[in-house]
């Protein structure tokens, strides 16, 4: 496997409509890979991955990075409504905490 891919993030879940395992990976979303065995969606998702990243360096062409190998800042910028930005500074108010602690314990929790 190529040593990219390796670090990407593969998941696999059950999908009624088809009635098998879909195994996925978030680097790559337009790859998919279908099995009836939820060990061998994952093996297959990872072979296909690996795979698409040999013919993208193959090509020249740009390989997305890994999640995983990505640095994080910890800060982004979402923006609300002005009636839920209200909302929300009333909540963190309310709680004495401030409104960077309220969102943040929100989404630890979505």
């Amino acid at each position: 496997m190529s040593s990219i891919a390796e670090h990407y993030t593969y998941r696999v879940h059950w999908s009624p409509e088809d009635d098998l395992y879909v195994g996925t990976v978030a680097e790559l979303p337009s790859l998919s890979w279908l099995a009836s065995d939820r060990t061998d969606a994952f093996d297959g998702i990872q072979r296909a991955a690996s795979e698409t990243v040999a013919d993208l360096l193959a090509d020249g062409d740009p390989v997305p990075p890994a999640l995983a190998d990505r640095k994080y800042s910890g800060k982004f910028m979402v923006r609300v409504p002005p009636e839920v930005h209200r909302q929300l500074v009333i909540e963190a108010a309310e709680q004495d905490v401030s409104l960077n602690r309220l969102a943040s314990s929100r989404l630890v929790r979505a």
